[in-house]
């Protein structure tokens, strides 16, 4: 029996080079991480999301749990795993934390 097939899904540049702005402006101001967690409660209200969005706010509560320093949700955010490739798929997420 073979093993199934990985698809890499094809990331956009736009997308990257936003995530890593975020990952900058997070680690200057620390205080932002509240803009995440604000955002997170505010779309856990909504009744329509798709379901990948819906895990991918479970996720994220899962890295608040699991790390309370901001160069660790970082390096979670820009991992290359399951859950960091989930997290940077939804950049409604990190909605105001490049806003002055």
């Amino acid at each position: 029996m073979l093993p199934p097939r990985l698809k890499k899904r094809a990331t956009s540049k736009l997308n990257t080079s936003f995530i890593t702005q975020v990952i900058i402006e997070l680690e200057a101001n620390p205080h932002k991480l509240e803009i995440i967690r604000h955002n997170l409660a505010y779309y856990r209200t909504q009744t329509h999301l798709k379901k990948g969005f819906l895990l991918a706010i479970e996720r994220f509560d899962w890295v608040f749990a699991a790390c309370n320093n901001v160069d660790e949700i970082c390096a979670q955010i820009m991992a290359d795993d399951y859950i960091g490739n989930r997290l940077r798929r939804y950049p409604l997420l990190f909605k105001g934390i490049l806003a002055p």
